[in-house]
Parts: structure tokens; C-alpha cells; sequence
């Protein structure tokens, strides 16, 4: 059943004209009052009607791009790649679409509040990228919302993320399993047997399945891992560096670092450099994605290069409408491993 604004009115136990004066901000309202009314939209999840010019049609003009952190060119590459597919003619009217890029910081309950706002906004499309939070009940707040969004007529695709077919969501996932598993076992093929891991966030799904494919390689060539071996943190530089000194503290016979992704490695360079090590004489090091630094990084990244800018465009046609869904709703974008001067066989 549709929730209406009187049922927000009754639930806040004020007027129907006080719910309108807070929800479009045009007239000062008491704080404990407008926290109340906005407790009762959270809680019977009312959806405003948006613009006036969006209320005659299924969706306005408006497109969602959800990042993780748009300083992060893992998201920058996708969220621009997206945008340009958004632009130009299409809207409206044949007017221009108007994508919005929304800065999650990698927070669960902002990721819900910007899809709670596009969804009032009848946002035309929603585009989420990056990993997913593996946390039970926060999925399923994931999932309940995306279904409105698409139930209402918003195309919601998926970007680097898991699958999630309760929602009704197209997704292209990226391979993470395989790249991982591909990457380590470069560095096996060369020697390496003593080989650390730098994780990232234990919640993340990407996280998870990098990891998965890095132990399914030391498994398939008989290599019992030792636990010592593996850190979460970050993924940033300073993790990378603080995880590969506390490797290095850990099991200073490691002769491989792989990271979570390139900016990790960096710092893990940077760790070995200030140790006294040299890479990849005594230390090789690998990251995935291949970011745009890390061909020119000292020596040149091996790493596991996604296709960012491609995933990105193609999600973003998609979510216009002007290419097919993938068979079943769901396509998985592989990696491709790029041997660079960061790795090489360990020291006699």
C-alpha cells in the first residue's frame, strides 16, 4: 500500500502542512519537530513525488552514480566511463540527463540515504560500483530498495559488484576470484613459496573473493599458508606501507607481497624501499586493477588490470537503455594479468 503524506503526518503526530514544511525546507520548523518527521518518512520509507516537472512521468532526468570514494581512481575511471554514456540527448522531452555522483565513503547508511533520495527524486537511473558490504541485514535493506527503485521504473545496474537478483538489478561483475588466483600464481611459477598478503576490509565482498583466489593458488600448488602471512587494512597507501612493515616484523623471509590493489602496493614499495630491500631482487611485489601510476611506479606494477573505463561505459548504456542486458542479467568482466618489473624470482 502506498504510504501517503498524511500517514507521515499521523505517524509524527503533527499537521499534513508541517510534514510538507520540512520535507521541502521552505518554512523554519521547530529541530525537535523536523527530527520527528523525518523519523516517520525513514520508518514508513515515504518517497516524495519530487520535482513538479517529474510528476507526470515514471522517472525524472536525474541518473545516481554511487562510489566509494570518488578520490579513488578505481571509482573515478567507472564514474566518469558512466557519465559519458549518460550525457547528450535522451532525456525528457530530448532534453539532457543529469547524473549525480554520490560520495558514499564507504558507509552503509549513507549508501542507503542517497538511494532513499534518488528514489524520491524518480531517479531515471541508478548505477551502484565497487564491492559489496557483506553484512546480513544491511544486504537486505540493499536488496528491499533496489526492488522499489526498479519496481518504480528506475534501471538499476550494478557495476563491479556480486550479483544481486533479489533486486532486480543488472549486474557486471568483475572477476576477482580468477585475477587473484592468476596473480599469485605468476609469482608461484616464478619460485615464491613464502609470499604475504595485503588485504583489504574484512567486510568487503571484493576483499573476500581477492583473497579467495590468492589461497586457491597457494592450495593448488601445495603451499600451506602460514596465518602470519596475511593483514587487513585500508585500501590506501598508508595501509599498504603499516601492513608490509608489519609483515616484514612478522616473517622477515617473505620474498612476495601481493596487495589489494595498486595504491596498497605503493605503500608496500615504499615499506620495502625504507626497510633497505630492493624490489623485486629481494622483495617482488604485486597489486590489481592497473591504475593509471602503476606503469609508471619504480619498478613498473605487476598487476591484474580490470577494464574500469569499459565495465563503466558499458553499465552506463545499460542504465540508458541504448545497449541489452546481459543473458540472465548478469555478465562477469575478467582481468588480465600484466607482468611488469615488480616481480621476479626470489634470490637463490
Amino acid at each position: 500500500m502506498t504510504v501517503t503524506l498524511a500517514d507521515v503526518a499521523a505517524r509524527a503526530q503533527v499537521s499534513p502542512a508541517t510534514v510538507s514544511r520540512v520535507l521541502n525546507g521552505n518554512y523554519p520548523v521547530a529541530a525537535s519537530t523536523r527530527e520527528r518527521v523525518l523519523k516517520a518518512v525513514d520508518e514508513l520509507d515515504y518517497v516524495l513525488n519530487g520535482p513538479a516537472s517529474a510528476l507526470a512521468a515514471a522517472t525524472s532526468d536525474l541518473v545516481g552514480i554511487l562510489v566509494n570514494d570518488i578520490a579513488d581512481p578505481f571509482f573515478g575511471i567507472m564514474a566518469s566511463a558512466i557519465q559519458s554514456e549518460i550525457g547528450g540527448p535522451g532525456g525528457r522531452a530530448g532534453g539532457e540527463r543529469l547524473a549525480v555522483v554520490c560520495n558514499t565513503g564507504g558507509s552503509p547508511e549513507r549508501e542507503l540515504t542517497y538511494l532513499t533520495l534518488l528514489q524520491r527524486q524518480r531517479a531515471a537511473a541508478v548505477v551502484l560500483t565497487g564491492g559489496a558490504i557483506e553484512d546480513a541485514p544491511h544486504k537486505a535493506a540493499m536488496d528491499a530498495k533496489l526492488r522499489k527503485l526498479a519496481d518504480a521504473g528506475t534501471r538499476v545496474v550494478l557495476c563491479g559488484r556480486p550479483p544481486a537478483p533479489e533486486a532486480g538489478a543488472i549486474a557486471l561483475t568483475f572477476d576477482n576470484r580468477g585475477g587473484g588466483r592468476e596473480l599469485t600464481e605468476h609469482l608461484i611459477g616464478l619460485g615464491h613459496r613464502r609470499l604475504g598478503y595485503i588485504a583489504g576490509p574484512e567486510e568487503r565482498t571484493t576483499t573476500r573473493h581477492r583473497l579467495e583466489g590468492h589461497r586457491a593458488a597457494l592450495a593448488a600448488h601445495g603451499i600451506e599458508e602460514d596465518p602470519r602471512w596475511t593483514v587487513h587494512g585500508r585500501y590506501d597507501r598508508r595501509s599498504g606501507y603499516e601492513a608490509t612493515l608489519e609483515l616484514l616484523r612478522r616473517d622477515p623471509s617473505l620474498t612476495a607481497v601481493v596487495a589489494a590493489n595498486d595504491t596498497v602496493a605503493l605503500g608496500a614499495c615504499a615499506a620495502l624501499r625504507d626497510s633497505g630491500l630492493s624490489i623485486p631482487r629481494d622483495v617482488s611485489v604485486a597489486g590489481f586493477d592497473d591504475l593509471p601510476f602503476s606503469i609508471d611506479a619504480v619498478p613498473a606494477l605487476t598487476t591484474v588490470r580490470l577494464p574500469l573505463a569499459e565495465a563503466g561505459a558499458r553499465a552506463g548504456r545499460i542504465a540508458m537503455g541504448r545497449e541489452e542486458p546481459p543473458p540472465g542479467g548478469v555478465a562477469s568482466v575478467r582481468g588480465e594479468l600484466m607482468v611488469r618489473g615488480s616481480s621476479g624470482a626470489p634470490r637463490a
